[in-house]
């Protein structure tokens, strides 16, 4: 039985330009892969209105094609700030580090809110194993550092999609 509404996923960072498009273009790519693309709704937002209204950093948009992605939406993204009044129809948020989760909580009105929130990378057995969860922040790097939160992304992307799988499984 379909859903009645397609799940909701949002990643988010800082000012919305480096990982949280990152993580949101390798997601929407997954799910399309695992034959969820119609079942689940990807995009991204920012802690901050800093970089609202701005494109995707080049450097975040060179590393996937780098890497063969597809353009999964880089080149249409658009900057925006998360707001808690999307928290009651987001099913999963995605959070790049521990700021961002602290904030992301501080925002969110009750328990139901707040356990939809998790770190990105805590669907990575290996980042969870060693205890680090927080997302590089390329933003200061170079190419590598942005190969570096690539590799971060990858490596938490299945776990993502694994989850997801079992959330719409079990409604």
């Amino acid at each position: 039985m379909a859903a009645e509404r397609p799940y909701r996923v949002t990643v988010v960072c800082t000012g919305n330009i480096c990982r949280s498009p990152m993580g949101e273009f390798v997601l929407r790519e997954r799910f399309d892969e695992a034959g969820l693309g119609d079942e689940v709704v990807v995009d991204s937002a920012g802690t901050h209105s800093w970089e609202v209204g701005s494109p995707a950093d080049p450097r975040t948009l060179a590393v996937l094609a780098r890497n063969g992605h597809d353009d999964f939406g880089g080149r249409d993204h658009i900057a925006r700030k998360f707001e808690a009044s999307w928290l009651p129809e987001v099913d999963l948020v995605l959070a790049a580090d521990a700021g961002h989760l602290r904030e992301l909580t501080r925002i969110a009105r009750t328990e139901e809110q707040r356990a939809k929130i998790r770190l990105f990378r805590s669907f990575d057995p290996s980042a969870e194993r060693a205890g680090d969860l927080d997302m590089d922040d390329p933003w200061y790097g170079d190419d590598s550092a942005f190969d570096q939160t690539y590799a971060e992304v990858v490596a938490a992307a299945d776990g993502v999609v694994e989850h997801v799988r079992r959330e719409l499984a079990d409604n």
